[in-house]
């Protein structure tokens, strides 16, 4: 697989993008495409424009499927939530499957205030052709995860440095009402932790997008 490699800060990659996925979906039923990159990388911004520059597409998250709280109390992972093994990833990969085959799919979503995930709440019509999926371990090469690579037909991997992320994170933890120590905590415990391992066992992608 070749990648290319842009800068966001030089080229309008959602126009690239756009433009060689319009061309992978010719005379196809349904296209999966993943954007992947760690927390606060910008992954819903950018699917979202691709899946707006695009006929007949659509833009989902992967944030529907993590495992509650309660459940993540139980083993131990509460703490650690938005790590891989606390999303329901082989329920995840079940609803991707079942999207490569074009039929109407209704997917959960997340309700960050209510810090709980929403049944059925997207709904993926049969009529759209492209399905622009975005979320932090689309491309993780770890079981199960991996088994989502041969899934899509397009794959965009965000590439942003560790200290802007460190930024932004912090910045996210302000604005839920946390205090500046308690957000600088908790990115450093949990969210970096997640982002190096997004960036450091990814699979190969089509498209990098740095920046």
């Amino acid at each position: 697989m070749t990648c290319e490699t842009v800068y966001a800060d030089a080229t309008d990659p959602v126009h690239l993008a756009a433009t060689r996925i319009a061309a992978l979906a010719e005379g196809r039923a349904r296209l999966l495409v993943a954007v992947a990159g760690p927390p606060a990388s910008g992954k819903s911004t950018i699917a979202a424009r691709i899946a707006d520059a695009l006929d007949d597409a659509v833009a989902v998250p992967m944030d529907g499927y993590h495992l509650d709280n309660e459940t993540l109390s139980a083993r131990g992972l509460l703490a650690r939530k938005g790590a891989p093994e606390t999303f329901d990833a082989d329920g995840f990969i079940t609803a991707m499957r079942v999207l490569k085959t074009g039929e109407r799919t209704a997917l959960p979503a997340f309700d960050r205030a209510a810090d709980a995930t929403v049944p059925d709440a997207i709904e993926v019509p049969a009529e759209a052709r492209i399905v622009v999926v975005e979320g932090n371990y689309l491309c993780l090469d770890a079981a199960p995860w991996r088994e989502l690579h041969s899934l899509w037909d397009y794959r965009i991997a965000l590439d942003v440095p560790i200290e802007e992320l460190r930024r932004r994170l912090t910045e996210r933890w302000l604005e839920h009402g946390h205090t500046h120590e308690d957000a600088v905590r908790r990115a450093e415990a949990n969210d970096l932790p997640n982002a190096r391992r997004v960036m450091d066992e990814a699979l190969p992608v089509d498209l990098r997008i740095v920046g």
